[in-house]
């Protein structure tokens, strides 16, 4: 915890916008290389940065969903805010029509680095880095706020979670998700409890290498894979949701939550 106080401070004292000269993290001062800051938004303006996000998956059309996750909501663009240096991700409890032909009991946000619809352009991909977020993440049960990285092609696995909360605001879940040699589907967990994520901002980050994956919360490793069949060689996607009733749905005095974002940053070598 030290060590990301100073770090904090160092962000801070950077600039009224934390823009400029943002040191490297901790978890990387150890690791050769030149680490590079390849990719940022610290949400200082009052509105989303269209040019490195969209506000839908790449399967967009007037909205969108995961319907392979039993999710209740429909995700629109105004669900989406940007404002007081920080993202915020709002999901309410409103019946709103698809244009998946269903009917949503939930509407939410969520942004992503890819493409407007099938067919266009990712917006950014990234292929090993350090990806990191400051999240905040809503106290009401049944939401189910994510972090994570899918790949360009659109087809997973593989897949990395970042940071999953799907049962409790005490637990955050870390994934990687693969394909084995036989063309099956595997996945391999790993869990970080704490007294609470949803008290302030935490920092969520995955160091993505050729041999070996380590999750971090708050600068502390917490999570650990080296199986190089389980680690992803492909381009990948940021993607940053609040999902909906996953495991459980939200209480009938719940009808309303948000998820917060204080930064995004990739650094590469």
């Amino acid at each position: 915890m030290a060590a990301l106080a100073l770090f904090t401070l160092l962000v801070v004292a950077c600039g009224a916008d934390g823009t400029a000269h943002i040191p490297v993290p901790p978890a990387l001062a150890s690791r050769p290389g030149n680490w590079r800051l390849v990719f940022h938004d610290e949400f200082s303006g009052s509105r989303l940065n269209r040019d490195d996000w969209t506000t839908c998956y790449d399967w967009n059309r007037g909205g969108c969903t995961n319907s392979s996750s039993n999710e209740l909501e429909w995700y629109l663009p105004g669900q989406v805010s940007v404002e007081g240096g920080h993202l915020s991700l709002t999901a309410e409890r409103r019946t709103t029509p698809g244009t998946d032909g269903q009917v949503h009991p939930w509407t939410s946000g969520m942004i992503s680095t890819g493409r407007d619809h099938w067919y266009a352009r990712p917006r950014r991909t990234f292929t090993y880095g350090y990806v990191e977020a400051a999240i905040r993440i809503p106290p009401q049960r049944g939401m189910a706020p994510q972090f994570w990285l899918m790949p360009a092609s659109r087809y997973t696995p593989p897949e990395l979670d970042i940071m999953e909360s799907l049962t409790s605001t005490r637990e955050v879940s870390m994934y990687v998700h693969w394909r084995n040699r036989q063309g099956e589907e595997r996945q391999q967990k790993g869990s970080y409890t704490s007294s609470g994520f949803a008290d302030r901002y935490h920092v969520f980050a995955v160091l993505w290498q050729a041999d070996e994956l380590i999750w971090y919360v708050d600068g502390i490793e917490r999570f650990r894979v080296t199986d190089r069949e389980r680690i992803p060689r492909v381009p990948m996607e940021i993607l940053i949701n609040l999902a909906v009733g996953i495991k459980q749905p939200p209480p009938s005095s719940v009808d309303t939550a948000q998820m917060r974002v204080d930064w995004v940053r990739v650094w590469q070598r």
